[in-house]
């Protein structure tokens, strides 16, 4: 409970924490059970307040997608609350205009720097596409 009370936990992760912590490994199998039944432990919940506190703090829905993946969420529900998340292509316009300005690139390198830095922060080729312009693909 003491972990409970600082932050909330996916139950992957906290199953996983208290056996490194040397807890039987059916306790803590029926301990998560009983937290989950008293709806304590949420999966869905922790899935959409991750996506929205990290798309919030700009990352895109690849990076997150790892993340909860490795958290031990099931994919099924890691893809319905990165679908419930905000809208990516705007949030990826977003965030390329608050790192380069306004202004879309035409340079080819300087388009291929903008689209590494918003590949790095997790977004997909289609968002990077919508973010650096239609004609990101043309040498213009």
């Amino acid at each position: 409970m003491a972990l409970l009370a600082r932050r909330d936990y996916a139950s992957g992760e906290l199953t996983h924490r208290l056996e490194a912590k040397g807890y039987d490994r059916e306790t803590v199998a029926a301990l998560v059970q009983d937290l989950i039944r008293r709806r304590v432990l949420d999966d869905v919940r922790y899935a959409e307040n991750y996506v929205s506190y990290h798309s919030e703090r700009g990352e895109g829905p690849e990076r997150i997608r790892e993340d909860l993946l490795g958290l031990g969420l099931p994919a099924g529900l890691v893809e319905d609350a990165l679908k419930a998340g905000p809208d990516w292509r705007q949030l990826a316009r977003e965030q390329r205009s608050r790192r380069f300005g306004p202004e879309v690139p035409r340079s080819w390198p300087e388009k291929a720097r903008q689209a590494r830095f918003l590949q790095y922060r997790g977004f997909s080729s289609d968002h990077i596409r919508a973010a650096l312009g239609a004609d990101f693909d043309s040498d213009s």
